[in-house]
């Protein structure tokens, strides 16, 4: 019978172990301690550094490890939470991290085998710690600058590797990326834990545990429960979402539901014993914090439990007590929806209805937005952003390909001032360029789960194979776009030709979600006095129906204005045209679309002559 925590998990609730701070301060530890001999002319104080302690006092570390584990906690946790180079350099000890990692896994290792060996019914085992670092990807240190960041995205996956080597090196079981306050630095660790994984060939289970801050729900950094879930789903061999530490058992009880009701991996929770007292102290008695957790249990809302701030063994004996009858949440069967979020969550189903992609913060779409991009007018181009989610927009298209900008850097400054502004940001992100680069850069300052656009077959299926894996890897979706070595598809045959193509590619090869796939079968324009154009939209329309029909759960998107642009100037005509286009490509099946959110038409309300005359050109109705 297999005993790994998947398997144990779908039989009982997993208890994990409490506070290792709170058990430190017990031993009322003073700068010597913290020192010891090897540390004794350190430059910096140490006091306070408990990581420092699996070197200077080990001892100390394994017994608070056993006190948990004879209590009845099935997973401990090493004493790492900030042992990584960032964290560390407050100390002047950043380049010990490997060194405290690997010895703070080998003994809590060292503790969890040998209580196994005495019950080995009752396997226990070892997470490795991953904190939240004190630096933040999402948000600027500096008011005055908010689109500043201390660090940048690969300073953080560089400061997580390091950690994972000492951690799995040290043996641990599981991985745990906790009291994540800004998902960005969370999407950091899991890209870091999966360029671990292709190095060393180790994929261990990863538990992932966000932390709100208050009543709202939201993390430090903005995101209700559902959009953190939704942005890091994606992480290879997840086990766990959870929630942990800022709030007691009581008040977390509303976000641990919501979790529940949509996770599709299993759940965690961690409170603290209690919001902290005028003293800083916890005052949750242990039998209150395990009535509260039993109560979520009953209530089928986790799979696993333990304690936060101010969580001793004696909680942890209490909470095991009272959840060893109760039987864990069962995972609900994936729902093969396209989920994105921003700050706030956006599900693309069929009672979500056509998803507006606003098309203004486009440099090609947007005389405006070009000049103001160009003149490093930021504000006002932000404005143009809020213009469109104010009009209507769900995702916000931003493009800033343009020959005499660094689009790459303009990209990250945009986003990250995208970021302090929550009435933007509160909406997934389309991030637009032809150049790989560009995109990269939108990746890495993007908390949420945001649509690349695109990806396509044009320069061969390595590169095309090897950008989505890159894009799963951060945790995105993609548009494809109908066009291959050949060319761009301009013919129902052609756009159903490379659109099989690339889905078999994406599913079969390399395991992209089919979910996370948003076809663009290319809108081209009609009424060019071309013969050969007089069929675009409806050959674009019968592809989208295609596509709903034959490849599964994937989504179709478009530029519509590219369908009027021969009657550039004349609005009236173009927005009646965008409407009607709409309209029976929704019918066929469009998911969504790239638009003026502030100009859409209304297809019930245009006037019977011209709706003829437009829809005779758009069908190909009439010679």
């Amino acid at each position: 019978m297999s005993n790994t925590p998947d398997d144990i998990l779908q039989k009982k609730i997993l208890v994990l172990d409490g506070a290792m701070g709170t058990m430190i301060q017990r031993y009322k530890l003073e700068e010597d301690d913290f020192r010891s001999t090897r540390f004794a002319s350190h430059s910096h104080p140490l006091k306070g550094n408990n990581d420092i302690l699996v070197l200077t006092q080990p001892d100390i570390i394994e017994a608070i490890h056993r006190e948990f584990l004879e209590a009845g906690a099935d997973i401990i946790e090493t004493n790492t939470f900030n042992a990584n180079p960032i964290s560390q350099a407050d100390y002047g000890t950043e380049k010990l991290a490997r060194e405290l990692n690997f010895e703070a896994a080998r003994i809590a290792r060292r503790a969890a085998d040998d209580i196994t060996a005495g019950d080995p019914s009752k396997p226990r085992f070892v997470a490795g710690s991953i904190g939240p670092t004190n630096k933040t990807l999402s948000l600027s240190p500096d008011v005055n600058n908010p689109g500043y960041r201390a660090v940048t995205f690969q300073d953080m996956v560089d400061n997580y590797l390091v950690q994972l080597e000492g951690l799995t090196e040290g043996g641990v079981d599981l991985l745990l990326v906790e009291t994540v306050f800004d998902t960005l630095n969370c999407k950091a660790a899991i890209y870091a834990i999966e360029e671990h994984r292709k190095k060393t060939g180790r994929k261990l289970p990863v538990m992932i545990s966000g932390t709100v801050v208050d009543a709202s729900g939201r993390t430090l950094s903005g995101q209700t429960t559902e959009a953190f879930w939704i942005s890091i789903a994606h992480t290879p061999g997840l086990l766990s979402v959870g929630l942990n530490c800022a709030l007691g058992s009581k008040q977390m009880r509303p976000f641990v539901e919501a979790l529940s009701n949509i996770a599709e991996s299993f759940v965690s929770v961690y409170p603290n014993a209690g919001l902290p007292n005028e003293f800083g102290e916890y005052d949750d008695s242990p039998e209150y914090m395990a009535s509260q957790i039993a109560g979520f249990a009953e209530s089928g809302f986790v799979n696993i439990v333990g304690g936060c701030c101010g969580t001793t063994p004696d909680h942890i004996r209490a909470i095991a007590a009272k959840v060893s009858t109760i039987a864990p949440r069962k995972k609900p069967e994936p729902s093969r929806e396209l989920r994105l979020s921003g700050l706030e969550p956006l599900r693309v189903n069929r009672t979500t209805g056509f998803i507006n992609i606003g098309e203004r913060t486009n440099v090609t779409g947007s005389r405006k937005f070009a000049r103001l991009v160009k003149e490093e007018k930021y504000d006002e181009a932000l404005s143009v952003a809020r213009d469109q989610v104010e009009n209507g927009a769900q995702v916000i298209d931003v493009n800033v390909d343009e020959g005499m900008l660094d689009s790459a850097k303009v990209m990250h400054d945009f986003l990250n001032l995208i970021a302090a502004e929550p009435e933007i940001a509160r909406v997934p992100l389309m991030i637009d360029s032809s150049k790989w680069p560009v995109i990269e850069s939108g990746l890495r300052c993007s908390q949420g789960k945001c649509i690349v656009n695109s990806i396509s077959l044009k320069e061969g299926e390595e590169v095309f194979r090897d950008h989505a894996r890159k894009i799963m890897q951060y945790g995105a979706a993609a548009v494809v776009m109908a066009f291959d070595e050949k060319g761009q598809a301009d013919s129902l045959e052609r756009r159903i030709e490379i659109c099989r193509r690339a889905y078999d590619i994406l599913t079969r090869e390399i395991g992209f979600p089919p979910e996370d796939i948003i076809f663009d079968p290319n809108v081209l324009t009609v009424a060019t006095g071309i013969e050969a154009h007089d069929n675009y939209a409806v050959d674009f329309i019968e592809s989208v129906r295609w596509i709903k029909q034959n490849l599964p759960f994937a989504k179709v998107s478009g530029g519509i204005s590219n369908v009027s642009f021969s009657f550039r100037g004349n609005d009236p005509v173009r927005e009646a045209m965008h409407a009607a286009f709409l309209y029976h490509a929704v019918t066929a099946g469009l998911d969504m679309g790239i638009v003026n959110a502030g100009q859409l038409a209304v297809y019930e309300e245009i006037d019977p002559g011209l709706l003829e005359r437009v829809e005779d050109v758009l069908l190909n109705r009439r010679d």
